[in-house]
């Protein structure tokens, strides 16, 4: 036995649950727009030649400039595209004051290289970018060969908020790391 009093609201209850399923503003992200494509790692590739099975290396991210009118916080980064050999240990978010500048890519160890388990890491907090501005945070992916890679690592996802609405937006970023005789 069905009734018409019964139907409507069960249909008003499936139609708002579905509205609700795809509404960016319930969590899901939209594609943003708010950084800058044009930074220096997005024209080109950083590498090594000469990396062995075993180390650990650190690879900057595009730092974020945020080209739009409304500042941003930046919730997650990751890289897209890992090739086989290459393993991403974690993430990390550092001062470009402590790191004396942008350190593209750095072997975990090197004396003229920063010491990034020495530094602040901001990684576990949103990071702020005002409008039209760029951030004194870069992000960095710590990577270690766990055999000959079979590629490169590239493109660079930054996920942020900006006036209470999620975002995702990709960047061109690149690493080669080549296991190669000395």
């Amino acid at each position: 036995m069905s009734s018409t009093r019964t139907r409507a609201p069960l249909a008003l209850l499936l139609a708002a649950a579905l509205l609700s399923a795809s509404s960016p503003s319930h969590g899901q992200a939209s594609a943003g727009t708010a950084l800058s494509t044009d930074g220096a790692q997005s024209s080109g590739v950083v590498g090594h030649d000469h990396a062995k099975v075993g180390e650990t290396w650190w690879f900057a991210l595009p730092v974020p400039e945020n080209t739009s009118r409304e500042p941003i916080e930046i919730t997650d980064v990751s890289v897209l595209h890992v090739p086989d050999g290459i393993e991403i240990l974690g993430y990390g978010a550092f001062d470009l004051n402590d790191t004396e500048g942008l350190p593209l890519l750095a072997r975990e160890g090197e004396a003229d290289m920063p010491d990034f388990a020495q530094l602040k890491n901001y990684i576990d907090d949103p990071v702020k970018v005002g409008a039209d501005t760029s951030s004194d945070i870069f992000f960095v992916a710590k990577m270690k060969i766990v055999a000959p890679p079979r590629g490169n690592a590239r493109q660079c996802r930054f996920a942020y908020q900006q006036d209470d609405r999620q975002f995702t937006q990709t960047l061109d970023c690149e690493v080669s790391l080549r296991t190669g005789t000395a």
